[in-house]
């Protein structure tokens, strides 16, 4: 799924966080969970809207979410 978008794709638009941040994050920082990569990053702390899908209450719906990055990067 993550391939489908452009590596500077803002995944968190409350602090302007990019999918390759997210990514190197997790790949290179070793994250371990998704409540650590929020508090390396910074994603998904404010409004949470870019958390998880059960969590985007905004209008227009995000194209992807963190948790689904994580899982992807971590899990394959």
């Amino acid at each position: 799924m993550i391939e489908n978008f452009e590596k500077d794709y803002e995944v968190c638009n409350c602090h302007k966080v990019k999918l390759n941040e997210i990514i190197d994050a997790i790949s290179i920082k070793k994250i371990e969970t998704l409540r650590e990569l929020q508090e390396v990053t910074g994603a998904g702390t404010h409004c949470r809207h870019c958390v998880f899908e059960e969590a985007d209450l905004g209008k227009v719906k995000k194209k992807i979410y963190c948790k689904d990055i994580f899982n992807e990067v971590k899990y394959g």
